[in-house]
Formats: structure tokens, sequence, C-alpha cells
């Protein structure tokens, strides 16, 4: 049996959804297939939906199966062996959840992420005070400072990704609760979070909108939630909700296109751009 990973890396969920594509143009069902490798169907299955490391030999008996050309199959195996590599945040598996791991393996290779956020600054625009203000309030379930300090060293990390070539397009939605809710007694936390705030504003890849209080309900008040969009064509959007001990992760064509309807309408709805800018300076004018 292939080797359990903590959380797939997206260039395995493409691979095990092309597997799939493959096996089912043949015609074969799961346990024919695993006929073939003699192993059972639940191995074809967790290679098919990522559950597991692609198993080279493996790969290469099914493709050779299903009628792949010799020279797409080192194509085919080349990806997979980058794929199989461990994605830089398994360093800190020591704090990190696995049912958060995928998340961050998602925001990592997505080329749009757009999310609604009711509470807090979202993680990738969070400052370094911020973030252990709003860890050491126990929002993680671990209080012991070693581990809040951790935490925090991912959160930093996974910021990476707006600065690199080829960012993610970042497009946020924050309830008004954001901007009124302090994380700390100290002023100055909360003054050089809105300042990180007005530097994203200013960034061409990243928009910010506001959910007034003004503006009464909307249909996203309920939990945390983001969608990701990927430049592969074989990685259908996907929808990550967010609960007290866990996430569900969704791609389904109708739960993708109810979130999706869902940030459109909050959008239409939010305050722009420009006067979410506003709203922030205001803010931080009373700190």
């Amino acid at each position: 049996m292939s080797e359990r990973r903590p959380a797939p890396t997206v260039g395995q969920v493409v691979l095990g959804r092309r597997l799939q594509e493959l096996r089912e143009a043949t015609g074969l069902r799961r346990d024919e297939a695993a006929q073939i490798l003699r192993v059972t169907a639940a191995t074809v299955r967790r290679m098919e939906m990522a559950e597991v490391a692609l198993k080279i030999p493996y790969m290469q008996v099914l493709l050779s199966t299903y009628g792949v050309p010799d020279d797409e199959i080192a194509v085919f195996v080349s990806l997979a062996e980058e794929a199989n590599q461990p994605g830089w945040w398994q360093r800190f598996h020591d704090v990190l959840p696995d049912w958060f791991s995928m998340h961050v393996s998602l925001e990592g290779a997505a080329s749009v992420i757009r999310s609604y956020e009711p509470h807090f600054v979202p993680g990738l625009l969070q400052t370094e005070d911020y973030a252990r203000a709003v860890l050491d309030a126990g929002t993680v379930g671990q209080t012991r400072p070693e581990e809040i300090e951790r935490h925090v060293s991912l959160r930093l990390a996974r910021q990476k990704l707006l600065t690199r070539e080829h960012a993610p397009r970042l497009w946020v939605i924050m309830d008004e609760t954001v901007l009124r809710r302090p994380v700390s007694i100290r002023g100055e936390v909360m003054r050089d979070q809105l300042d990180r705030l007005l530097e994203a504003v200013e960034n061409d890849r990243i928009t910010l909108q506001i959910a007034e209080f003004a503006s009464g309900p909307h249909p996203g008040t309920y939990a945390p939630f983001a969608l990701f969009r990927f430049a592969e064509p074989e990685l259908p959007d996907m929808v990550y909700s967010e609960y007290l001990t866990g996430a569900l992760y969704l791609d389904t064509r109708a739960e993708v296109a109810a979130h999706l309807e869902v940030l459109d309408h909050m959008t239409a709805r939010a305050a722009s751009a420009q006067r979410t800018k506003r709203l922030i300076e205001s803010r931080r004018d009373d700190f």
C-alpha cells in the first residue's frame, strides 16, 4: 500500500484526477484496474483521490494499460515525482492540523482566491503582532507560547505567495466587525494592522471590500469560507469552509456554484474598494 501523507499536494490532486479520467475512458472499473496491479480497489481509489502519494511503478503499469504512449508516460512520471515532493508547509506538521494542510496547499497553487471573513483579518494579510494576538486568544485551541510562535511563523510564511512572481489574485470581503473588534489592548496592534490593509488596497492584485453593518444581513453570514480557482484545467474550483474543529473541502458543481453566487451577491452589496479604503482610514484614526 502507498504511504499516506497528511494532505495531498495540488499536483497529486491533478494527476489523480487524470488517472481516473484515463481509466474511465478505457472502460475499466476500479476493481479491474486493481486486478492488473494485484492490489485492492481501495488502493486505486486512494491514488485517484490523492489520499496517498502516487506510486510510480503502479502509475506506469496503469498508464500503459490505459494506452498512454511511452513519451507521455515519461512526462506523467516526471510530474508525479515533482508532485510527491513534500510541500514546504509540512515542516510545520507539529502544529498544522491535517484538515488545514490542504488549505495551505490549495492557496499556494491557486490563481484566484476569493474569501469571506466575518471575524478577523484574513491570515494572508495579518501583521505578526495581530496574528499573535488572535492566536493567543485561543482561536486554534492551543495557547502554549511555543505553539503560538510556530503558528505565527506558518502564517507569515504563507504570506510569501502574495509577493512571488505570478502571485494569485486575492479578493476578500470582510464584515465590518473585523474593523470594530480590537484583538489586543495595545492600540498599536490594531493600528499597524489597519496600515497593513491600507498597503494591501494599493496592490493591484488585491481587492478588499467591507460588508457594512448598515447594509443589513447578507447570505454569507454563517462561517468563513474561501473559493480557490486554478490555472490547471484539470482542477475544478474548490471551496474551503471552516468550522470550530475542522473544515470541509467542496468541489461538486452545485456546492461551488452556490458559494460563488453568494460571493457575487456580497460583492455587489459590500462597500466599493474606494469606500473600503476610506472606512479603514477612518477606523485607523480611532487608534
